[in-house]
C-alpha cells in the first residue's frame, strides 16, 4: 500500500487544522462569548471523534470491526467525501470573514451573513464538517467511524441550537425570516 494511499486523510486533516489555527488570529473582538464549560461539551467531543478516526487501532475489539468490506471505492470515495466537505468548511469560514469564532459568540459590530454557502445552509461550516467526518469514517470502513460521526452529529448539534438562539435574540425577525428559508444542515431537508 503506497504511503499516500495510507496517509492521504490524515494529511487532510492536518493541512484543514493547521488552516484553521492560522486563520483563527484574524477576527472581530467578541462582545459575547459562551462559558468554558459550554465550549467543552462539543470540543470535547469533537476532539473524541478525531481520536476515533485517527489512531491506527483502537483497543477495543468492537470498534475495529468493519461494517464495509475494505475496498478501493469505500476508500477513494470517503476519501472525496472528507475532501469535498473540508472544502466546503473552508468555503464557509472565508465567506464569514472576521465574524467567524470556533466558539458561539456575538462578535462586535456582527454582521448577518446570508449569502454564499450561507445561503445554502445557514451553518454551513457544521455541514462540512458533518459531509468530512462521514466521509473518513466511509473510507475507514470501521465501527469506529460510524461512532465518530455520531459524535460529532451531537455536539455540533447541540452547539447549533444554541448559536441560533444567540442569533435570533441579535438579530431578531431578520434572522427569524432566514431561518424559515435556509435550512439548517442540508439543502431543503434539514
Amino acid at each position: 500500500m503506497p504511503i499516500l494511499y495510507r496517509n492521504l486523510l490524515a494529511l487532510m486533516w492536518i493541512a484543514w487544522v493547521l488552516y484553521w489555527w492560522a486563520l483563527s488570529f484574524n477576527v472581530k473582538a467578541a462582545a459575547k462569548r459562551e462559558s468554558l464549560f459550554s465550549r467543552l461539551l462539543h470540543l470535547g467531543p469533537l476532539l473524541a471523534a478525531g481520536l476515533l478516526l485517527g489512531l491506527p487501532r483502537i483497543p477495543l475489539p468492537l470498534f475495529g470491526m468493519r461494517f464495509l468490506p475494505p475496498a478501493p471505492w469505500t476508500y477513494w470515495g470517503g476519501t472525496a467525501l472528507t475532501a469535498a466537505g473540508l472544502l466546503f468548511t473552508v468555503w464557509a469560514r472565508r465567506h464569514i470573514g472576521k465574524n467567524w469564532s470556533a466558539i458561539v459568540t456575538i462578535k462586535e459590530g456582527h454582521e448577518f451573513i446570508a449569502s454564499g454557502p450561507y445561503a445554502i445552509v445557514r451553518h454551513p461550516i457544521y455541514a462540512g464538517l458533518l459531509f468530512a467526518f462521514a466521509g473518513s469514517a466511509l473510507a475507514l470502513g470501521e465501527w469506529r467511524g460510524v461512532l465518530a460521526f455520531a459524535i460529532v452529529a451531537g455536539s455540533l448539534w447541540r452547539k447549533l441550537r444554541l448559536e441560533e438562539r444567540w442569533m435570533q435574540q441579535h438579530f431578531g425577525a431578520a434572522y427569524q425570516d432566514y431561518c424559515r428559508r435556509v435550512a439548517a444542515l442540508l439543502p431543503f431537508i434539514w
